[in-house]
């Protein structure tokens, strides 16, 4: 059984907190959500994980470190002068959490190789250590060129042997124009993933309660 989901993206951008949130409104049972690293906001600013509480209720959330500049964490730190954890001890507070609950995300800062400690370790790094059961969620975009960026990150997961769950769409439009509507047969012809979820574009400033009420209609 799989007891952690680390959700990852394409790209910056793509909609991974609200997958992550999404996830974590449908999923049965006890539920806690992990950052690594959140850049790009003060100490008194919300962050990723706070939107996540906004939608969802969920309170057990885990931040890593908060780094100032919006820019990968092994390069704010280092702008900022500040030691980033090791993955090591990331790993240790995802296996320590899905001691306890029926699953943990872990939602990753940019793309799948973005560096998240002084030794340049990547979320993938970050997985390999795991001795649990993991699978990655892959947020992909809609439109054109996604083929390309989502086939790019599903070849790198499996060239280091690292399973994956499914494709997200992390923003499906409410009128998909004709690239998109061809995407949704292709990125799984192409990659060989399915597409386990399109999230409805806007669906981040709902209440929490349309949100969680809705949420399952967008998983497949």
């Amino acid at each position: 059984m799989t007891k952690v989901l680390f959700v990852t993206g394409t790209d910056t951008g793509v909609g991974k907190t609200i997958a992550t949130a999404a996830l974590a409104a449908t999923a049965p049972g006890s539920v806690a959500v992990v950052k690594p690293a959140q850049t790009g906001v003060t100490a008194d600013e919300p962050g990723d994980l706070d939107d996540i509480r906004r939608l969802t209720g969920l309170t057990d959330l885990h931040e890593g470190i908060r780094l100032l500049d919006p820019l990968a964490p092994t390069t704010a730190g280092r702008r900022q002068g500040v030691a980033l954890p090791s993955v090591d001890t990331h790993a240790k507070t995802i296996e320590d959490l899905a001691a306890d609950h029926d699953l943990v995300l872990v939602e990753g800062a940019g793309g799948l190789l973005v560096g998240l400690d002084d030794d340049g370790n990547d979320l993938a790094d970050l997985a390999a250590r795991l001795d649990i059961p993991f699978a990655f969620v892959l947020v992909t975009r809609s439109g054109l060129g996604t083929l390309n960026h989502t086939g790019l990150t599903v070849e790198a997961l499996r060239a280091r042997a690292l399973p994956i769950a499914g494709l997200i769409i992390g923003s499906w439009p409410t009128e998909p124009d004709l690239a998109e509507q061809c995407n949704l047969e292709d990125l799984p012809t192409t990659t060989g993933v399915p597409i386990i979820g399109r999230i409805p574009e806007g669906v981040g400033s709902l209440s929490r309660d349309a949100f969680t009420a809705t949420a399952p209609s967008w998983f497949s």
